[in-house]
């Protein structure tokens, strides 16, 4: 019997842009209604790819300033980072050049990135603009969600 592959995959992108609803809505099927701020929490999905179960950590980190000396402790491990930033707030889309590729670069600076644009339907930013930033950072895919419809 063969053991699951685990990968470690870590949330990051500014407080308030959904991060802890996309991974609650992909764990449970459900969607949170209040928010709450998170500190840190993990979550944990079995999905198999390839034929072979993988396990994937889902690693939910603060986007909130008073964290930025705590939330690196985490990168530790990590094979891939969510950078999620929300469709409806310029400030979120600016802070992933801004903050968060660069805090990324420096405490992991080979790990790779999916660029992640979440509370799809009501967008200020652009499906064409989430790509060019894709292209300005590196990440290696762009993808847009609703965690509260659960679609990509």
């Amino acid at each position: 019997m063969s053991t699951a592959r685990f990968i470690k995959c870590v949330t990051v992108g500014d407080g308030a842009v959904g991060k802890t609803c996309m991974l609650i809505s992909y764990t449970s099927n459900t969607f949170p209604t209040d928010y709450v701020p998170t500190v840190f929490d993990n979550f944990s999905a079995n999905v198999v790819v390839d034929g072979s179960t993988v396990n994937l950590g889902l690693w939910d980190t603060a986007g909130q300033e008073d964290y930025n000396r705590l939330r690196p402790l985490s990168y530790r491990g990590a094979d891939v980072f969510l950078l999620a930033f929300s469709l409806i707030s310029k400030a979120s889309y600016e802070n992933v050049y801004k903050k968060w590729i660069p805090e990324l670069r420096h405490y992991a600076p080979n790990i790779p990135v999916v660029l992640v644009g979440t509370k799809l339907g009501a967008t200020a930013i652009t499906t064409s603009q989430g790509e060019e930033l894709k292209k300005i950072i590196g990440a290696v895919s762009y993808i847009e969600c609703s965690s509260k419809t659960n679609r990509m």
